[in-house]
């Protein structure tokens, strides 16, 4: 890359233990405005019935006192602990958010959601065609199970801006997501997992991939599910899985990436394709571009067009090592066109107009996202 100059960009190392970044994705550079939204834009449906508060766990016994709960927001917000041990074994808990409502008398779909990719928006759009649609996964299994930390495919403060890329397909209402501690319902058979659905959440029917497994040690299967949901008396909606219908191989990235691998799109194939560079096959897998996002604590010395960004920067998992033709930087808003060289220490984003890094838009602490493409 021909550099004209550089600017060197300071932020928070980012470990496994370290917490998720802030809510919303402040900006490093002023983004140019958009027009007001024009009508019939996406909008978040909120559910039919009756209105929870924010971080609280469902239920409708009365004279039952409600604990606040800590759990993982799927949006980087921290929330308060819970205290009451007996509470926290007899009941599913979740985050209902910041602006939303929970998920009574919804649609959820099930699964991990961690790419958010096509075979993940399938499911959400046959949750819509029935109600409300939600995405409902499980927080913390890393944990649990003591597998190795891996970085996000999407990073966490990016999540709502991918779902409501997908109102498009879900009769133009953004799906609203919802994640459980998953130390909370590890043990349940799933009898009880379906049973706390329908009693703890009060939801009104479930959509899953046929290959979803539930339960204690994954002992459930899509066949149970629709069974116990029948005799719980909630609506079960199983779905095809969403082939991967690249037919020759993307840089090596489309064989078989582990035993469950019967050839649908998964998030398993999405990480092999990030980790082999192939940006090409991870747009088709993911249905859009691939953001990684870098979290940003001092404000740059810039020379020309080059900004220097430390990879400990990083927010989410990015494309392998190497340089990157017709990228888009973005902190809320588009800043313009970028090639972007990335190694073993630094990712190095040059600017195709250095107008666009004027030093009056450099503001302090905040984050920027790089789209491949």
């Amino acid at each position: 890359m021909e550099r004209g100059g550089t600017a060197a960009l300071a932020c928070t190392f980012r470990s496994s233990s370290s917490p998720s970044p802030v809510s919303h994705c402040s900006p490093l550079l002023r983004p140019r405005r958009r027009p007001p939204a024009a009508a019939g834009a996406p909008h978040f449906l909120p559910p039919a019935g009756r209105r929870f508060s924010q971080n609280r766990f469902l239920d409708t016994s009365k004279g039952l006192k409600r604990h606040p709960l800590t759990t993982f927001s799927p949006f980087g917000r921290p929330s308060v602990s819970l205290n009451d041990a007996d509470l926290v074994k007899d009941k599913m808990l979740i985050d209902c958010g910041e602006e939303q409502d929970c998920v009574l008398d919804g649609i959820v779909a099930l699964g991990k959601f961690d790419a958010l990719h096509i075979g993940h928006r399938e499911l959400a759009m046959h949750a819509s065609k029935s109600g409300n649609p939600f995405l409902l996964s499980f927080v913390g299994m890393a944990e649990v199970l003591g597998w190795e930390y891996r970085p996000p495919i999407v990073a966490h403060c990016d999540r709502k801006r991918v779902l409501l890329s997908w109102a498009p397909y879900c009769r133009n209402v953004v799906p609203l997501e919802y994640q459980v501690e998953f130390a909370k319902v590890r043990y349940l058979t799933p009898r009880q997992f379906v049973e706390r659905l329908s009693t703890d959440l009060r939801i009104k029917g479930v959509v899953a991939g046929e290959n979803y497994r539930f339960g204690y040690k994954a002992s459930g299967d899509a066949a149970e599910l629709v069974k116990l949901c029948e005799e719980f008396g909630l609506s079960a909606f199983i779905v095809r899985s969403v082939m991967d219908t690249a037919k020759g191989s993307y840089n090596g990235a489309t064989p078989a990436v582990n035993s469950s691998d019967k050839g649908q799109v998964s998030s398993s194939r999405v990480r092999k394709a990030l980790s082999v560079g192939d940006i090409e096959y991870v747009s088709k897998l993911l249905g859009r571009k691939h953001r990684l996002v870098l979290t940003v604590t001092e404000c740059p010395v810039k020379e020309r067009k080059n900004i220097i960004v430390p990879k400990s920067c990083m927010v989410n998992m990015p494309p392998a090592d190497g340089f990157y033709e017709n990228c888009e930087l973005f902190n809320g808003g588009y800043l313009g066109l970028c090639r972007v060289a990335i190694n073993a220490e630094t990712i190095d984003i040059e600017m195709k107009d250095e107008s666009s890094l004027s030093p009056d838009n450099f503001q302090e602490v905040k984050q920027l996202g790089i789209e491949f493409g």
